[in-house]
């Protein structure tokens, strides 16, 4: 699953990097340093050696580091072995790999694309 998101990666916030404030990221971007604040894009990876201290949005999330609040994955998220979560998740899909963390909630929400509706069929009298 990590090798179908980083195809396009087109942001990285460095393992020296400490950033205070609101990201908002057109595509993928890679969290190797530490984030305090929203973060919004298409998909998110966070990896071993970085710390996010806020709320996530993407479409995509890839936890292998720490997260300090809210996961909003719009289609999945996953949670790798060294991955702790300290928040809620919401999404459609929800991985954890063996080792990795998480204490919070997780909802989920129902794919409805894949639902055919049933019509009732009408009573002949």
């Amino acid at each position: 699953m990590f090798n179908n998101h980083n195809k396009k990666l087109e942001s990285i916030i460095g393992k020296n990097s400490d950033i205070n404030g609101e990201l908002n990221v057109s595509g993928t971007l890679r969290v190797d340093g530490m984030v305090h604040g929203k973060v919004n894009a298409e998909c998110v990876i966070v990896s071993e050696s970085a710390m996010v201290k806020g709320d996530i949005k993407a479409r995509a999330i890839i936890i292998g580091g720490k997260v300090e609040g809210n996961l909003y994955g719009e289609e999945m998220i996953e949670i790798k072995t060294k991955g702790a979560v300290l928040g809620e998740i919401f999404t459609k899909k929800f991985f954890v790999i063996e080792g990795g963390a998480l204490n919070g909630r997780v909802q989920m929400q129902k794919d409805e694309t894949n639902v055919i509706p049933i019509e009732p069929k009408a009573q002949e009298t």
